[in-house]
C-alpha cells in the first residue's frame, strides 16, 4: 500500500493542490510506522519544493519523530 501511494504522490507532484490532497489522504490510510516512513521519503523527495505542505500535513499526523 505504501509503495503504491508513493507512486501516486509522485505522479501528482506537478500540482501543489493535488500533492497536498493525496498526501493527506495517504497519511489517513497508513499505520503510524508507515506514516513515519512516508514522512522521511517525502522530505527527501519533495522537501525543497513543498516544505510548507509537508510540515503542515505531518504536523497533524500521528508521527513522533
Amino acid at each position: 500500500m505504501l509503495e503504491y501511494q508513493k507512486m501516486i504522490i509522485q505522479k501528482v507532484s506537478f500540482s501543489k493542490m493535488l500533492f497536498e490532497k493525496e498526501l493527506r489522504k495517504t497519511i489517513a490510510l497508513l499505520t503510524s510506522n508507515e506514516v513515519f516512513e512516508l514522512r522521511n521519503w517525502a522530505i527527501s523527495q519533495f522537501g525543497q519544493l513543498y516544505y510548507d505542505i509537508l510540515q503542515r500535513c505531518f504536523a497533524s499526523s500521528r508521527v513522533v519523530a
